[in-house]
């Protein structure tokens, strides 16, 4: 009897806060602007942050949307930051990249819009990447290819690697499914290497990761760690800093913050958080704060 009862008021407590989170949202009101990215020239790494956990990479020849998330509304929860780019100002993309099958991560409507784009301009659909067990949730929206990888398997096209790499987190889509797989990703060329980290918490495959493909760029998540008990599948910013010393890598940009509220900390908090540890590292000129929108060159 003691044990339900705790469960339950766990339970209350846990929807309590959810619908703060919610509230919240709702009057918070939506701020940015979507702008056109730019294209790069011939060698060049370009970057664009589409929001939260989303860009538009330019690398080995390849055009790459990496977890594209346009959504106005996740279910309930509001975007306060609009889209960096719009699908219809993309340029033809090559590979999809999807990190692991959560909504914020793998959004239906947004990889459904991709596909649509790229018919409208009588153009093939891209190929998407996803890890083991996932494919079944993207085998309807209309990919030219669905290729599964599972941890430090690789793929080629043209002059790019992709290299799928662990991560501290975990794939469930529903509560039921929790053997779908998840991670980050290392996409490598001849002069260039960019690694998105997808959802983690540190771990030591930080160090790893670095060790094993050195990559210069890492796109590293730092919100979501308020309660606590996040921080079991989230990295904080001083996570993240350690996680990009563990790295060795030349540029962190941070990401999965300011887009969503999926957790309590304040949405200014992530930033101001990774610029006092980033200066105690004494990193702060290795950090890269990208506006959504705004396309840099490596």
């Amino acid at each position: 009897m003691l044990k339900a009862a705790l469960k339950n008021r766990l339970l209350r407590g846990r929807v309590r806060d959810f619908g703060r989170l919610v509230r919240h949202s709702v009057v918070t009101p939506r701020v940015g602007k979507s702008q056109r990215p730019k294209l790069i020239s011939r060698g060049e790494l370009g970057l664009t942050f589409i929001g939260h956990a989303s860009f538009f990479a330019q690398i080995g020849g390849q055009n790459i949307a990496i977890d594209p998330n346009f959504a106005r509304w996740l279910f309930v929860l509001k975007r306060l930051r609009r889209p960096g780019i719009l699908v219809r100002d993309l340029p033809a993309i090559d590979i999809v990249l999807v990190t692991h099958a959560h909504f914020d991560h793998l959004h239906r409507p947004s990889l459904r819009a991709i596909v649509q784009q790229a018919r409208l301009h009588g153009r093939r659909p891209p190929m998407i990447v996803v890890p083991r067990h996932v494919s079944d949730l993207v085998s309807d929206i209309g990919f030219s290819r669905i290729l599964e990888l599972d941890w430090w398997q690789e793929c080629h096209d043209h002059a790019l690697t992709i290299t799928h790499v662990p991560s501290r987190h975990w794939g469930a889509r529903v509560l039921k499914d929790s053997h779908r797989g998840y991670g980050g990703y290392v996409l490598r060329d001849r002069k260039h290497s960019l690694y998105h980290a997808g959802d983690t918490a540190y771990f030591s495959g930080f160090r790893e990761i670095g060790q094993r493909l050195s990559p210069q760029v890492a796109l590293l998540p730092i919100g979501a760690y308020n309660p606590p008990s996040f921080r079991n599948v989230h990295t904080s910013p001083a996570d993240a800093v350690r996680g990009f010393l563990d790295l060795k890598a030349r540029w962190m940009v941070p990401m999965h913050y300011g887009t969503f509220r999926l957790s309590h900390e304040p949405m200014d908090e992530p930033l101001e958080l990774l610029e006092k540890e980033a200066k105690a590292a004494g990193i702060e000129d290795c950090v890269v704060v990208m506006k959504e929108g705004v396309t840099r060159f490596f």
